[in-house]
């Protein structure tokens, strides 16, 4: 029989801690989050159903986005043991300029509806990161607004090209006038991707108060709070808009952009200009010819359209047809700072990442984004050391494979 006795508290003590109380509600929201995934969960109680689809949805059937996550989670990592990574380097070099880590903040649309912060608490993240972030066309703070928030963070403007050329043109020269460092083309969008969550949502910007969205509003009342004692939405390229993002897109996007508006802008723009919403190897070749710098294998997020080829699969193609002429940046289906080492071990230069960092900005304003960056950094400094990876330029296609 095994004797018992009641432990004494001496015994006890050195085992039992009690954790302080976190007084601060983003705080504790934003210490019980330990990936992507935890921040997204936290997004989705902290903002109305509408919103968090729009960040979160894709095109159609959402094939595009699930074959996306689908690839990087094919992805075969192949370590090498016994070698001394008590320290490792995350920095690189994007568009011949150092960052200290392998990826960028992408440019995403009506960002001050995700959160009332937006985008001047995404690019301030960015500046104290120490890595680019560029201002959507559709973004909800004006060039020279964002420019002021956070005047030493890298910034990009990335460019839809109106109908009218010369309010395109009058957008490049304020970017290039407010210290903008590089130019990123979209070409993906000749009309807008049915996205059917928006479209059974009734999204609108701004949102329109019906009896979904006041019952929606009354479970997230900080959210509308925020949005109505803050001004109202404006865009960084027009004043203001009241319909569907689809209209918009659909109203005020030029279908007809071809080669010649590349050519158009490479004689305007005197910085790095990017091409994003590459999506086979003979449009990168052709591109880079006509002068671009870099190239951004993308396909919107899986936003525009549905089975849209898969950009981890296809950048070996891409990178063989270009070979070292041009950048190589990679979005879509990025959740974690592996998914990043994979990607620049299969050939990419650096990423771009947009849901992550939104999924940030909605569970806890700029807090948020500074939670999501300090998680992929974290997950990307791990995954160099179990690789037995001292730096980021030491990465090559012997450190991972596509699983078939």
């Amino acid at each position: 029989m095994v004797k018992r006795q009641l432990p004494r508290w001496s015994e006890l003590r050195p085992l039992l801690r009690v954790k302080p109380p976190q007084f601060n509600p983003t705080r504790r929201r934003l210490s019980a989050a330990h990936s992507i995934a935890d921040l997204r969960t936290i997004a989705r109680l902290r903002t109305p159903r509408a919103v968090f689809d729009y960040t979160d949805g894709a095109a159609e059937a959402e094939i595009s986005l699930r074959r996306a996550r689908h690839a990087f989670r094919n992805v075969e990592f192949r370590p090498s043991v016994l070698r001394d990574v008590s320290s490792v380097d995350t920095s690189t070099t994007i568009l011949g300029r150092p960052s200290k880590l392998p990826f960028s903040f992408a440019p995403t649309g009506f960002t001050r509806m995700m959160n009332h912060e937006g985008e001047p608490a995404v690019a301030r993240v960015a500046e104290r990161a120490g890595i680019p972030y560029a201002l959507s066309t559709m973004g909800t703070t004006s060039i020279e607004d964002l420019a002021a928030a956070a005047p030493d963070a890298r910034k990009w403007f990335q460019l839809y090209l109106w109908k009218d050329r010369e309010a395109s043109r009058d957008l490049v020269q304020r970017a290039q006038e407010s210290g903008y460092e590089a130019l990123l083309l979209t070409v993906d969008t000749p009309v807008g991707g049915a996205r059917l969550r928006d479209t059974r949502n009734g999204l609108t910007i701004p949102p329109e108060l019906t009896l979904k969205t006041i019952v929606d509003g009354a479970m997230h009342p900080a959210w509308w709070f925020n949005l109505l004692t803050t001004e109202p939405l404006s865009f960084a390229s027009f004043q203001h808009w009241s319909g569907t993002a689809h209209d918009l897109i659909n109203a005020m996007f030029d279908p007809s952009l071809n080669y010649s508006d590349l050519e158009w802008l490479r004689e305007l723009w005197d910085g790095p200009l990017i091409v994003k919403g590459i999506q086979n190897p003979d449009d990168a070749r052709r591109v880079v010819e006509l002068g671009a710098d870099g190239v951004i294998l993308s396909n919107h997020g899986g936003r525009q359209l549905d089975r849209a080829p898969t950009m981890l699969e296809l950048l070996p193609a891409v990178r063989e047809a270009i070979g070292d002429r041009a950048e190589i940046m990679l979005d879509t289906g990025i959740t974690s700072g592996a998914d990043i080492v994979a990607a620049i071990a299969l050939g990419a230069d650096s990423c771009l990442i947009g849901r992550a960092y939104l999924y940030g900005l909605m569970a806890g304003g700029e807090r948020g984004v500074e939670k999501a960056v300090d998680v992929l950094r974290t997950e990307i400094v791990r995954t160099l050391q179990l690789l037995g990876v001292h730096s980021i330029s030491e990465l090559n296609h012997t450190h991972a494979t596509l699983r078939r």
